[in-house]
């Protein structure tokens, strides 16, 4: 907020842009960079090396070299390379000596197994319970937005389910969603009991308007496995029963992750064991230090992510 940039707090402590877009943080850090006279040179850094003196030598394309006293090595994961995180940070860490843990995409989309999600494209929903099992044993849930996409799932709840699952090619991943967690299921029969008495002379596939999204109405028809062209006051108490239990429980198997490409963030990174976390140096090569994603930290999505860059970048920065 000092540097101009107004922010919201959202469920769950969330904090945002009140813009919403992330470009107006970009441009307050630039805004200080400016203020402050900081020189900022551009070009891809091929290699980072220790001198016998202690010095840094970074060397650049076209084999321009900068000497230093110390580096802060910032250059994220590989989520998002598009911005620059091509994961050039892992190779220059290992260089120097440093442990890199297993890289994995973390608050990354959903690909589901099953081939009606497609008919769900570009659904958002808001206020929905989600909950995801492997096996029998839950290992995640929440409530708030999903969307649905040509290839599964995304939107936050998603992305922070992701962070919970370890490769879902090799586990038994179900993901529930409660499309009406405000009502239990007692509550939710006579509802839908209510929308029947109102339409008793319809079409069943006619007879959900009031209750579900449009472009749900198709999919969870042909799932309830009553006849669309069902009159609504022929409809047994089984098969309502039924509609209930789908409508609590709508649920998917999950095929993979996304590609790391597509991931809010990257899992995995530098050896926390091996900084120094009151000053973010290296325990391996003092005058190295390091900030953000490149670590081997992360978070949910909803500014956490920003906060961890934020904060090891500030401790590093000072201690320089």
């Amino acid at each position: 907020e000092k540097l101009g940039v107004k922010t919201k707090v959202e469920r769950g402590e969330r904090v945002f842009p009140v813009s919403d877009k992330a470009r107006d943080v970009l441009d307050g850090l630039r805004r200080m960079v400016a203020n402050y006279g900081v020189k900022v040179l551009r070009g891809e850094v091929k290699s980072i090396k220790v001198e016998p003196d202690d010095k840094k030598k970074i060397i650049l394309n076209g084999n321009k070299v900068l000497i230093c006293d110390s580096v802060i090595i910032a250059t994220g994961g590989v989520s998002y390379p598009l911005t620059g995180s091509t994961g050039d940070g892992y190779k220059f860490a290992k260089s120097l000596g440093h442990t890199v843990t297993d890289i994995k995409p973390s608050l990354v989309p959903l690909e589901l197994c099953e081939n009606y999600v497609g008919e769900l494209m570009g659904l958002s929903l808001k206020n929905v319970a989600v909950s995801v099992h492997n096996g029998k044993k839950k290992i995640y849930d929440d409530f708030g937005e999903m969307l649905f996409t040509h290839y599964g799932a995304s939107g936050p709840v998603i992305l922070s389910a992701s962070s919970h699952m370890k490769n879902p090619q090799n586990n038994d991943y179900k993901l529930s969603i409660d499309l009406k967690p405000a009502l239990d299921t007692k509550t939710l029969d006579k509802r839908i009991l209510r929308d029947f008495e109102e339409f008793k002379n319809k079409d069943f596939a006619n007879s959900l308007n009031n209750l579900l999204p449009k472009k749900l109405i198709p999919v969870i028809v042909k799932l309830s496995n009553i006849p669309p062209d069902t009159k609504v006051n022929e409809i047994t108490r089984e098969q309502r029963h039924n509609l209930v239990e789908l409508l609590k429980n709508f649920t998917f198997t999950v095929k993979k992750f996304r590609p790391v490409s597509e991931a809010i963030v990257t899992s995995g990174g530098v050896s926390v064991k091996e900084i120094n976390p009151s000053t973010m140096e290296s325990k391996i090569v003092p005058g190295v230090y390091f900030a953000g994603e490149i670590i081997d930290v992360d978070a949910y999505t909803g500014g956490f992510n920003l906060q961890i860059a934020f904060s090891t970048g500030y401790v590093a920065g000072m201690n320089v």
